[in-house]
């Protein structure tokens, strides 16, 4: 399983270029994690490139929320919270959403495994945390969490 997220562009503190790749099963996370999707051609896309400085700030809220942040590229390595996965998991999760390997899309996947919301431009973390936060798994989590 996943830990809610670390938003790196590589592994941190790994400098060896033979990294182990991981496979990564949505259906993996139903119930312990939301997933969050950035579908892109690239690093060097612009909506990707903005995307990522969109959450970089925000590392905290996606740990409180139990988000995991998949960043699915169609070339170059693809992420899970920082972890790089293997090309067959980022081909599924495109498959899986009909993503074209040109386009751009960001997908919330809640932990009941459903699809919570898509944009096809970039998005603020922040709108990205209302949306979490309103839903009503996610209030009964504050509740509990708060009590503790």
């Amino acid at each position: 399983m996943l830990l809610p997220v670390n938003i790196a562009h590589t592994v941190e503190g790994s400098t060896n270029p033979s990294i182990k790749m991981f496979s990564f099963n949505l259906s993996s996370q139903k119930w312990q994690n939301r997933v969050l999707l950035v579908f892109a051609p690239s690093v060097d896309n612009r909506n990707y490139q903005q995307q990522m400085k969109l959450f970089d700030q925000h590392q905290n809220g996606f740990t409180d929320r139990d988000l995991v942040l998949v960043q699915v590229l169609a070339t170059g390595k693809s992420y899970a919270n920082g972890l790089p996965i293997d090309e067959p998991s980022a081909a599924n999760l495109r498959n899986r959403f009909g993503i074209d390997k040109e386009n751009f899309r960001v997908i919330l996947v809640g932990k009941d495994g459903g699809v919570k919301r898509q944009d096809s431009t970039p998005v603020q973390a922040t709108a990205i945390f209302d949306q979490i936060d309103a839903m009503p798994m996610r209030q009964q989590e504050m509740h509990e969490r708060g009590r503790k």
